[in-house]
C-alpha cells in the first residue's frame, strides 16, 4: 500500500486559497446567486423536447459552437471570428489570464468585485492586484493607472455592472482606462441584460478592448453559456488553450433558441427591472437599511447592525441571501437578488421583522 504526503504536493499558493463557497438551501427561497427567477419560457422547453430526438447525444458537440456564434455575432454586430463560447464567462476569465500572463506578473481588478478574479489569478501563480472603490463604489482613473503602471499589470478587469455592488462605474473614468493603460481591458458585462449599458462599439477604435458577456443571468445558469468578444489576434491565441468541446450540445442549442427569440426572455427581464424598482423603493422605507443603487438583477444593502444575525434570521425562515460581511468593506452588508413577486413580497416582510 502506498502512502504519501499528498498536501506536500499541492503548490503553496493553493494552499492557502480558501474554497469558493456556494451556499444552498433545499427549501425556501434563494436570492442569493443573482439567477434569473423565472424558468424558460414553455416555448423555448417545447422547442427543446422536440429537438431532443434529434440531438446526436453519442456524438461531441461542435467544436467550434458555429451556429450559436453566427446568432450572437447577428445579435451584436461582432464578426463571428472575435466570437469565443465559454463554458461560463469564468472560462474566459482563465483563458485571458493563460494567453497574456507569464507567471508572477499582474492582474488588477477594483475591490470590492467578482471574487474569482482574484481566485483564478492565484491558481494560476499570477500577482493579484486590486484598487479601492470609493464610497460611491467607483474609482478615479488616474489614481487607476498609477497602480495599474506601479504594477506592470497586464490585464486590468472591470466589472460592469459590478458584482457586488451592483452599479455601472463611470463611462469617462473607464474610457480613460481603456485610452491610456498599456495592456488588456477586460469589460465583464455579464450582467449587461439589465443595465443595457456596453462598450462594445469602443472595439472598433480600441485594439485592447475584450467584451465578457453570460447567459446565466438571464435563465440559463443551469447550462454554463457565456461568451467572449475579442480582438481576432487575440481570440485565436484563446483557441489554442481553449479544450476543444467546452460548450455541450444542449447548451449550443439552447442558447442559439433563446438569442433567436429573445423577445421571450425580454419579458423576464423587464418584469425583474420593474421589481428592482420596488424593491429599490420598499428598502428605503426601512430606517434600519441602506440600499444601494443597482443597475443589475440584484441589491447591495447595508442593515444597521448585525448583518450576520438578519443574514441568519432569514435563512431559518426560508429566504437564502449572499452574506457579505466578510469583506471589510461590506460590513453588515446583503446582497438579495431579484425574485418574482412573491418571493420579493417575502424577503420584505421577513426583513422588516428581522431589523425591526
Amino acid at each position: 500500500m502506498s502512502r504519501i504526503d499528498l498536501m506536500e504536493l499541492v503548490r503553496d499558493k493553493i494552499k492557502t486559497l480558501e474554497t469558493y463557497q456556494v451556499e444552498n438551501q433545499n427549501e425556501g427561497i434563494k436570492l442569493h446567486a443573482n439567477e434569473n427567477p423565472y424558468p424558460p419560457p414553455p416555448k423555448l422547453l417545447n422547442k427543446i423536447f422536440q429537438q431532443m430526438d434529434d440531438l446526436e447525444l453519442n456524438r461531441y458537440p461542435d467544436s467550434d459552437c458555429s451556429e450559436l456564434k453566427k446568432v450572437i455575432a447577428n445579435r451584436t454586430g461582432a464578426s463571428v471570428e472575435q466570437i469565443i463560447i465559454g463554458n461560463g464567462s469564468d472560462e474566459l476569465i482563465q483563458h485571458l489570464m493563460q494567453i497574456l500572463c507569464n507567471e508572477g506578473e499582474t492582474v488588477a481588478f477594483p475591490d470590492p468585485t467578482f471574487a474569482m478574479y482574484s481566485i483564478t489569478a492565484q491558481c494560476l501563480g499570477l500577482n493579484p492586484a486590486s484598487f479601492p472603490l470609493n464610497d460611491n463604489w467607483d474609482f478615479d482613473a488616474s489614481s487607476v493607472l498609477k497602480i495599474l503602471g506601479k504594477h506592470q499589470a497586464k490585464i486590468v478587469f472591470i466589472s460592469y455592472p459590478n458584482n457586488p455592488t451592483g452599479n455601472c462605474f463611470s463611462e469617462r473614468e473607464i474610457q480613460q482606462v481603456i485610452e491610456q493603460f498599456k495592456g488588456i481591458v477586460v469589460l465583464d458585462e455579464a450582467y449587461y441584460d439589465f443595465s443595457e449599458k456596453t462598450f462594445l462599439e469602443q472595439m472598433e477604435k480600441h485594439n485592447n478592448l475584450v467584451i465578457l458577456r453570460s447567459l446565466s443571468k438571464i435563465g440559463l445558469a443551469g447550462l454554463r453559456v457565456g461568451y467572449g468578444i475579442f480582438p481576432i489576434i487575440l481570440a485565436e491565441q484563446v483557441n489554442k488553450v481553449r479544450s476543444p468541446y467546452n460548450s455541450n450540445s444542449i447548451s449550443q442549442w439552447f442558447a442559439s433558441e433563446v438569442l433567436s427569440d429573445f423577445a421571450l426572455v425580454q419579458n423576464q427581464i423587464d418584469s425583474i427591472l420593474e421589481e428592482r424598482a420596488r424593491l429599490m423603493d420598499e428598502l428605503s422605507k426601512l430606517s434600519a437599511v441602506v440600499a444601494y443603487p443597482s443597475n443589475s438583477n440584484f441589491i447591495l444593502f447595508q442593515v444597521a447592525k448585525d448583518g450576520e444575525k438578519v443574514f441568519n434570521n432569514l435563512k431559518a425562515n426560508g429566504t437564502l441571501l449572499r452574506n457579505m460581511g466578510s469583506h471589510p468593506r461590506l460590513k453588515n452588508c446583503l446582497r438579495v437578488t431579484v425574485g418574482t413577486k412573491q418571493e420579493n413580497d417575502q424577503f420584505l416582510n421577513q426583513l422588516r421583522k428581522a431589523t425591526s
